[in-house]
């Protein structure tokens, strides 16, 4: 079983914040969780191929095609920040 230690140590690393109330009872959770994940590993696999969806899908997205477009100046007008070439945003990392 997974303790509330470990739920707040996963948590850090998530950069959420929980209290030790919701660790508690997020730690109940998770351990079901990853009960039902060992449960799958238990599975014999041997000889299914290996797929990306559970269904056989065809690309459905229409082909990419040349056409009209904003020049550079119409896309930045409307910017709040801009370097006349490139949008301005706010550093999201560090």
């Amino acid at each position: 079983m997974l303790d509330p230690d470990a739920v707040q140590r996963l948590a850090r690393l998530a950069r959420l914040r929980i209290t030790d109330e919701e660790a508690a009872s997020l730690s109940g959770d998770l351990s079901k969780i990853m009960a039902l994940v060992d449960q799958l590993a238990e599975v014999d696999t041997q000889g299914v191929e290996p797929m990306v969806h559970a269904f056989d899908l065809q690309n459905v997205l229409a082909s990419d095609q040349i056409g009209p477009s904003l020049t550079r100046d119409e896309a930045l007008r409307n910017a709040p920040a801009h370097d006349g070439e490139c949008f301005l945003v706010p550093p999201v990392l560090g």
